[in-house]
């Protein structure tokens, strides 16, 4: 097994250093000595006779089909700046062997349909992105999996199901998605070891700068890349990090299900990791000082966020992350149209469903998933006046002072409205 400190040159050692050099100075020479990657548009590679390609199998050379930092043997030939990306994430997680694929989406999904047997059981948690809960509740029953659902941070309840049932892996993000609860990583990996069960966390909110799931204990650590690290909103992309022995398993599964990461693609997701660490500093500023100003504000009645001390897991994120991320999830005090209200009134965010991009973005978890009867909403928390404000790059001054003039042009309190689904608001 390779040592991960040979993936990353003497020369480097910070977060900030790596994510600008780490896959270009491992392997740019191999074919040009441009300093930015060029973008390779073939599906394949051909090798100078069998006896390379033999060769390749048994990882005895380097070739662009293999990751050009690991000599991955793979079935499927990557370009080059698919492997520097590799050699990129493979250094910032501090993994053995990292898997490009084309969304985050496809990334969980491939994680758990090859690591979780046909009969097999999850354990997740209720807050979460909703796509991910969706597919472990209605798609994986068809293969025999089952699941249980717990609060992230219940901690009794996931010791009770491992210790009592074969349990196959406890999958959880840290920070949760929209209410930032915080996972001990550490704890919760000591527990499902013991019984055999793999944990792979979903990182994409804290970013491998401001977490190291790995090195915390979990076995495999997800990422959508669409969100920090490509960090424009111009490129879909998820990635999986992990042991080489788990990485291979899941490559196998991907390479029948496809979701290949394109050469543009894979590109794009080079040149935001560059910046990475200069948008997530600035981010993480900006959402902890908004927090704060947004705890003091009359007219917000609640806001999550790990970085305040008032947060329920505000200990277990000052011991496991370094930053604690670009989003803050916060309730105005009021109902569905007040908060309609505040967010049209905003000026600098976009109304968009995604995060972690330049630009800020806020939305309502009400009207976003408008198609979910409120009932159903509500069970997992999401209230009509629940508002998620992903902060970009703009300076910090500028986005206060919008979110003040939006939050004074809404009143504390109006008229009760009907929240049913179709609505007119006047």
């Amino acid at each position: 097994m390779e040592d991960v400190n040979k993936l990353k040159p003497s020369f480097l050692s910070s977060d900030e250093s790596l994510a600008v050099h780490a896959g270009e100075r491992l392997g740019r020479e191999i074919v040009t000595n441009s300093i930015t990657i060029p973008i390779v548009s073939t599906t394949t590679y051909f090798y100078k006779n069998s006896s390379e390609l033999i060769d390749s199998k048994v990882q005895k050379i380097r070739s662009l089909s293999l990751s050009l930092s690991l000599s991955l043997s793979l079935s499927l030939s990557l370009s080059l700046s698919l492997s520097l990306s590799l050699s990129l994430l493979i250094a910032l997680e501090g993994a053995e062997s990292t898997l490009v694929m084309a969304s985050g989406m496809c990334a969980s999904t491939v994680v758990l349909l090859a690591m979780v047997p046909r009969g097999g059981h999850i354990v997740t948690t209720t807050d979460c992105y909703k796509e991910t809960r969706m597919f472990i509740e209605t798609f994986l029953p068809k293969l025999g999996i089952t699941a249980t659902l717990i609060d992230s941070t219940d901690i009794a309840g996931l010791q009770a199901i491992v210790n009592n049932h074969e349990v196959s892996m406890f999958f959880t993000e840290s920070p949760t998605n929209p209410f930032l609860r915080c996972v001990d990583i550490k704890l919760v990996s000591e527990i499902c070891h013991k019984r055999g069960t793999l944990v792979c966390i979903d990182g994409t909110i804290a970013t491998p700068l401001n977490q190291k799931a790995l090195a915390l204990g979990a076995d495999l650590v997800i990422q959508s890349a669409t969100k920090y690290i490509g960090g424009h909103n111009d490129v879909l992309a998820g990635c999986i990090s992990g042991s080489m022995k788990l990485v291979s398993e899941i490559r196998n599964m991907h390479n029948l299900l496809g979701g290949t990461l394109s050469p543009n693609a894979a590109y794009l997701l080079i040149r935001g990791i560059k910046t990475m660490h200069l948008r997530v500093k600035q981010q993480n500023s900006t959402a902890l000082r908004m927090a704060h100003v947004l705890e003091a504000h009359p007219k917000v009645s609640r806001v999550y966020y790990p970085g305040l001390p008032n947060h329920p897991e505000h200990h277990i994120a000052k011991r496991q992350m370094t930053g604690f991320g670009g989003l803050v999830t916060f309730e105005i005090d009021g109902d569905l149209e007040t908060t309609i209200k505040f967010i049209d009134s905003l000026k600098i965010p976009y109304i968009a469903t995604s995060f972690g991009g330049c630009e800020s973005f806020v939305d309502q978890p009400a009207t976003r998933n408008w198609d979910v009867p409120q009932e159903e909403r509500l069970k997992y928390g999401h209230k009509d006046n629940l508002v998620r404000f992903s902060f970009g790059v703009e300076d910090f001054e500028d986005l206060k002072a919008d979110i003040l003039q939006a939050l004074e042009t809404t009143p504390t309190k109006t008229s009760s409205v009907s929240h049913q689904n179709g609505a007119v608001f006047d």
